[in-house]
């Protein structure tokens, strides 16, 4: 855990608050493999990661709450009784929407005061936005004691981004960074909101995540699009959600949908079937094959899904040519961020060079390269006390 960072969200908070916070870290997550299946009922495959947000959180004696974004040094000052959503794209909209579905349902909250800030990178698709959440709920339900379970949490921080921030997300980045635990990941069904933990151990392999540092501006609104297009053929099928139906279900009704349509639903259907294997891929210690799938999955996103990019596609390919690396997929909503690559540990340093210089040559720009630990979920690291 980030103890630089951990101390200059408390010192920010005590600067501007003058009291002594709650402290809350909260992870980002990766997710292995199952991209887009979340919303489609289906399942997923994350891990909560050792990067996060740090929220401090404390009472306020004044008339109104506030809240303050460390890392952009902006401060929002708001009434818990005239709350609506801020400017679209406003960090604060995350705070917002926490508070308004705690008001929905009837928990009752006293003015407060927040500071936080993170080392997620920006765009990277590692769910800062989900981490904000879990952080922002889980300090309320600690100040005020609203004794809210994690499962209520999680879907408190999912309604908050579907209404307060107009992306319909699934529950997959919420779940991930509140029930992470160390060196494992999550077989998650998405339906049930019910978790199995696999334990990580890649012996002499292991992730790493090259950021491509671009973020197409197309991405919430292809995503709204994507999750509408999945929701109509599940209704032409008359199942519930995709992860209903077979490959040959969805043949049955080919004739119906544009090819572009059918490929969308054949591609949730399929990596699907995908996050399956790979968990008694990983159970059986078979990586190549837990690779093999990884690549499946980003031909599927590239091709039938088309939520790729050129910066994520080259970077696979590069991948792809170095007989070390037994997978690499892009990794989260699409049109941007990482890639995440399952490699053996001795020739990680010099794949690094290779990337990084090709990239540097093809884009004009520089990639980012990271290793991450798995980590526990959204919990408190420091109760109130005096500052000495």
């Amino acid at each position: 855990m980030n103890k630089t960072l951990i101390n200059r969200i408390k010192t920010s908070f005590h600067e501007v608050f003058k009291t002594e916070p709650l402290i809350i870290f909260s992870p980002g997550r990766i997710n292995i493999i199952g991209e887009h299946t979340d919303y489609n009922d289906g399942y997923v495959f994350p891990a909560a990661i050792d990067k996060g947000i740090v929220v401090a959180i404390g009472n306020s004696n004044s008339n109104n709450s506030r809240a303050f974004a460390v890392d952009k040094d902006e401060i929002v000052k708001f009434s818990l009784s005239d709350l609506k959503p801020s400017a679209e794209g406003n960090w604060e909209n995350y705070v917002f929407g926490v508070i308004a579905e705690l008001q929905n349902r009837s928990k009752t909250i006293c003015n407060f005061n927040i500071a936080f800030g993170g080392d997620i990178p920006g765009g990277a698709g590692m769910s800062s936005s989900a981490a904000l959440e879990n952080g922002v709920v889980f300090g309320l339900n600690e100040l005020f004691d609203l004794r809210l379970k994690k499962e209520d949490m999680v879907l408190i921080s999912q309604k908050a981004e579907h209404n307060y921030v107009g992306v319909k997300c699934g529950i997959m980045d919420q779940y991930a960074s509140m029930f992470g635990i160390k060196n494992n990941a999550l077989l998650l069904d998405c339906r049930t909101v019910k978790s199995k933990p696999y334990e990580i151990n890649f012996n002499d392999h292991e992730l790493i995540l090259i950021n491509t540092n671009v973020k197409h501006s197309l991405s919430d609104s292809a995503y709204n699009d994507r999750r509408s297009v999945c929701e109509s053929v599940a209704e032409r099928l008359k199942v519930k959600a995709l992860r209903d139906a077979t490959e040959y279900d969805l043949g049955t009704i080919k004739d119906e949908l544009t090819p572009e349509n059918y490929l969308k639903a054949l591609f949730v259907i399929q990596e699907n079937n995908r996050v399956v294997k790979a968990s008694k891929a990983i159970e059986a210690g078979n990586l190549k094959t837990l690779g093999a799938l990884m690549y499946a999955s980003h031909y599927g996103l590239k091709n039938q899904y088309k939520v790729s990019c050129e910066e994520l596609d080259y970077l696979v390919e590069i991948a792809r040519l170095n007989k070390y690396v037994l997978g690499a997929r892009m990794m989260g909503g699409g049109f941007g961020g990482c890639t995440i690559n399952l490699i053996a540990k001795t020739e990680t340093e010099s794949f690094k060079d290779f990337a990084l210089q090709l990239y540097k040559n093809r884009f004009n720009k520089d990639c980012s390269i990271y290793s991450v630990s798995l980590s526990n979920g959204t919990g408190i690291i420091e109760q109130c006390q005096h500052y000495s």
